[in-house]
C-alpha cells in the first residue's frame, strides 16, 4: 500500500507513577466520491487506498471531519510496557488494522523511554510511526531534530481542539465511557498571561483537575491540522483543475 496521508491520529499522554496516563483515537473522514465524507471504518485497506489515492489526484472538499472514536484512561501506576502493549493492541485490531495511522507520543516526561520500547517491542513502522511531541509554555512550534517530531506550545495544542468543537469539525461520541471526563477537562482550561514575561501559562479553575485527555485528544487533532495544511491546499487546487476542467 502506498503511502497518500493519514487517517487515524492516535494521541497518547504520559503522567507519571502516581498520575494517569491516556489514549485518544481521532478518525478523520474520507472523501468517496460521488456518495460524499466516509468513515475509514467502514473500508476495507484496500479500497481505503484507492479513494486515497484517487482524491490525491482529483481533489476533495476541504476541512473533513474529525470523529474521537476511542478514549482510554490508565490508572496511576499501569506500567508504561503496559500501555504500550494496550496501544500495539489497538493498531492491530480493526478498524484500525492495516490503516494508515500516526502515533503522537508525549515525550515531554518519561516519553523518551517509552517510545524506546515502543520501537523495541514492533518492528519498524508497524505501530503506526511513533511520533514525540515535547509540549512546553513557549509561543512557536519547533521541529525535533533529535527523532524527527516536534516541541509544541501547549497553547496550540489545546486551542487546536477547542476550535474544532467550536466550529463543529470534531465530534466526540457521547458513548464514549470517557466523553463527559474529556469535556470537563477542555472546561477547565484557563490561559493567564504573565504581565512580567508576557508568556502563556496554564491553570486550571480548579484545583485537582486532570488534563490527561485533553492533551491526548489535542497532539492528536493538533497533528492532523498543522501537517495537514499543505495537503488541504493541494486537494483544493486539484478540485478546482477539475471543475475547470470538467465545468
Amino acid at each position: 500500500m502506498s503511502f497518500k496521508g493519514f487517517v487515524y491520529y492516535l494521541g497518547l499522554d504520559l503522567g507519571g507513577a502516581a498520575e494517569y496516563s491516556a489514549l485518544a483515537i481521532v478518525e478523520e473522514s474520507v472523501w468517496a466520491d460521488p456518495s460524499g465524507w466516509a468513515s475509514p471504518s467502514d473500508l476495507s485497506p484496500d479500497y481505503l487506498d484507492h479513494i486515497l489515492g484517487r482524491a490525491r489526484q482529483r481533489g476533495r472538499p476541504p476541512n473533513p471531519l474529525l470523529s474521537v472514536r476511542h478514549l482510554e484512561r490508565f490508572e496511576p501506576g499501569t506500567s508504561y510496557p503496559q500501555i504500550v502493549d494496550r496501544v500495539g493492541e489497538l493498531i492491530h485490531t480493526p478498524p484500525l488494522a492495516g490503516k494508515p495511522t500516526i502515533l503522537l507520543v508525549d515525550k515531554t516526561g518519561v516519553g523518551a523511554g517509552v517510545i524506546e520500547h515502543f520501537e523495541r517491542r514492533y518492528p519498524y513502522r508497524e505501530i503506526g510511526y511513533p511520533t514525540p511531541i515535547t509540549i512546553h509554555g513557549g509561543s512557536e512550534v519547533t521541529i525535533d531534530l533529535e527523532r524527527g517530531g516536534f516541541r509544541v506550545p501547549k497553547l496550540d495544542l489545546v486551542g487546536s481542539v477547542q476550535l474544532l468543537l467550536q466550529t463543529s469539525r470534531v465530534k466526540v461520541a457521547a458513548s464514549l465511557p470517557e466523553a463527559e471526563t474529556l469535556r470537563r477537562e477542555l472546561l477547565s482550561f484557563r490561559v493567564k498571561i504573565d504581565p512580567k514575561t508576557a508568556s502563556d501559562s496554564y491553570s486550571h479553575w480548579r484545583e485537582g483537575m486532570h488534563d490527561d485527555l485533553v492533551l491526548a485528544t489535542a497532539m492528536a487533532c493538533w497533528y492532523r491540522e498543522w501537517k495537514n495544511g499543505l495537503m488541504e491546499i493541494h486537494y483544493a487546487n486539484k478540485e478546482r483543475e477539475r471543475e475547470e476542467t470538467y465545468p
